[in-house]
């Protein structure tokens, strides 16, 4: 055994570690221990932060899913009939939003991650029942409508495609996506939504297949149009309502939530503060590149459609599988095939976002059990929300009532009450009673409540121009 010497602190010093067991009769481990040296000389090593490094590659999950799902097909219609329609005039406040929306999705994001609870639960915990109920309403049957306009989009692009009946393949998108959020485990199903966003890259393709001038968009595209047309405010007020919708808030704010319990040993930050640089890092990483992703296939439509149909005279579109199939003279067969291809990729990866953040609302009202990473059995009334959702906006498609008027309808729905929720969430995002220690610092306050009054003046503009009748 070996001994310290004497007479010195910078020699080596001895220290008792637990050894290895053995066996003494059977089955019956003993422990013992042995005596080992420190040399103080040698300086200590540093300790691994493991904890503070996420790579890059899993950093990215709610955010960029979130800015995915927000150029839905009923998103890439309102896009392009703000490019086919008023041309570079629009290009603007995509640039304008980038900032806005990642600061918000953000605040939604920090609010799921620190409580461990949704936007709708913590709603329900520090506001007015009639305003958590007024909210979740006006969002479900914003949804609902969403969620038929992006169903029958999907239709019409794969008829456009191969062939066949549209309304068949309605029905086969809505089972395909049913049986994905209700059948495939959460762990299973997040990677999917992930691999579905590159579906995206097919209207950078796109862009790239057609004339740019590039003269004309750098001399109109931080330009606004005519201010003084009430038609121009309303669009302006649609596309607003399309790059920032409430859905988007709820669900980030949930799938953090999800992503936290799927996850062994991760706990809501309140409650483990030692988790917090890693994970808000990490929101701030995944937040960012998926809002701009989301902006720039944004702009790629728009501007698509501006120098194509806008500067042919082609200036209604009524929906995004008519945006392809007029492209075709303009953009040649493969511009316009690419642009369809898109449709059903975004398609499939927003139609579960929009019944899943209605679900995850209405069920956290409640207090229902929620969550996609739940069997069927253990929460039947989120995933009946899901599927109720879900059918009526392929029975809006099939009943033959006009779903993109209603799709219109409902991003200006989303554009006003979009102004509500955002000052509810600043509120929240502010309260150390909800965040604790973690409430947002001067940057993400000004940002939010630059949003908030950004949507309010749009929303107030268009209702005075329609009262008006400008």
């Amino acid at each position: 055994m070996r001994v310290a010497r004497r007479g010195t602190l910078c020699g080596a010093l001895p220290r008792w570690r637990r050894g290895s067991p053995s066996i003494r009769g059977p089955g019956r481990p003993v422990l013992f221990w042995t005596q080992t040296s420190v040399n103080l000389n040698k300086p200590p090593e540093p300790r691994k932060r493991r904890a503070d490094h996420i790579p890059l590659i899993r950093s990215l999950g709610p955010g960029l899913i979130t800015g995915a799902a927000d150029d839905d097909p009923s998103g890439i219609a309102t896009y392009s009939q703000a490019g086919a329609q008023y041309g570079y005039g629009l290009l603007w406040s995509v640039l304008f939003t980038t900032p806005l929306m990642i600061g918000i999705q953000i605040v939604s994001a920090r609010i799921g991650r620190v409580t461990g609870h949704g936007l709708a639960a913590n709603i329900r915990e520090h506001f007015p029942r009639s305003w958590l109920y007024c909210i979740v309403s006006l969002l479900l049957v914003a949804n609902t409508i969403n969620i038929a306009a992006d169903i029958g989009a999907m239709g019409d692009a794969l008829s456009l495609l191969v062939g066949g009946h549209s309304e068949i393949y309605d029905v086969l998108f809505a089972l395909v996506s049913l049986t994905l959020q209700v059948f495939v485990p959460f762990p299973r199903y997040a990677p999917i939504l992930k691999w579905l966003t590159l579906a995206l890259f097919a209207y950078v393709g796109t862009v790239l297949v057609v004339h740019v001038p590039l003269e004309d968009l750098f001399a109109n595209a931080l330009v606004p149009g005519t201010w003084l047309q009430g038609d121009y405010v309303a669009m302006l007020v649609a596309v607003l309502g399309t790059t920032i919708s409430p859905y988007l808030f709820f669900w980030q704010a949930s799938q953090e939530v999800e992503e936290q319990r799927a996850t062994e040993g991760h706990e809501p930050l309140r409650h483990a503060p030692g988790q917090a640089r890693a994970h808000l890092r990490r929101i701030k990483i995944d937040t960012y590149i998926g809002m701009i992703f989301s902006n720039l296939i944004a702009f790629c439509i728009m501007l698509t459609t501006a120098v194509t149909l806008h500067a042919g005279g082609v200036t209604d579109i009524t929906s995004s599988a008519q945006a392809a199939e007029a492209l075709r003279p303009f953009a040649g067969e493969f511009g316009s095939l690419l642009f369809a291809a898109g449709i059903i990729g975004t398609g499939l990866l927003a139609v579960p976002i929009l019944a899943g953040s209605a679900a995850y609302a209405v069920a956290e009202s409640f207090r229902w059990p929620i969550g996609l990473g739940l069997p069927l059995a253990e929460a039947r009334g989120f995933y009946s929300i899901l599927i109720v959702a879900t059918v009526l906006g392929v029975a809006i498609d099939l009943s033959g009532v006009d779903s993109v008027k209603a799709l219109v309808w409902a991003a200006m729905v989303n554009g006003v009450i979009a102004v509500p929720i955002m000052a509810v969430m600043m509120l929240l995002a502010v309260k150390r009673a909800v965040m604790g220690p973690f409430v947002i610092g001067r940057r993400l306050k000004m940002l939010g409540w630059l949003a908030v009054m950004v949507m309010g003046a749009a929303a107030t503009a268009m209702f005075v121009f329609m009262l008006n009748g400008v």
